[in-house]
């Protein structure tokens, strides 16, 4: 019996000391300042944003989630901005972002 207890003990105190380790882990892993590590945060920063502005110019709801869709548009503006009204497109779509940042909505037409 004294054996059976010292193995639930021993148990225990390894679940513990386990769980103390992840916590120490997880903790220094949020104030790694290695020079990769921050660079990946920025990197991972950015494109949770350009997310976000997926997401607010309702482009999900717009083509029902499909990604395939919205490459698409993508690539379609991508391919406007290579050609010679590049600086027209842009400010014609800077201003119409900006005043979409303005308002927090969208327009209903384009």
């Amino acid at each position: 019996m004294m054996l059976a207890q010292a193995v639930t003990a021993s148990r225990a105190a390894l679940r513990r000391v386990t769980v103390a380790r992840n916590r120490l882990q997880l903790s220094q892993a949020r104030h790694d300042r290695r020079d990769w590590q921050v660079k990946r945060r920025e990197r991972t920063r950015h494109l949770i944003e350009l997310g976000g502005l997926v997401v607010k110019a309702e482009l999900v709801t717009l083509t029902d989630d499909d990604r395939a869709v919205m490459l698409g548009l993508l690539g379609e503006a991508a391919a406007r901005l290579r050609t010679e009204d590049r600086e027209q497109l842009l400010l014609l779509w800077r201003r119409r972002g900006q005043r979409m940042f303005a308002t927090d909505a969208l327009p209903d037409q384009p």
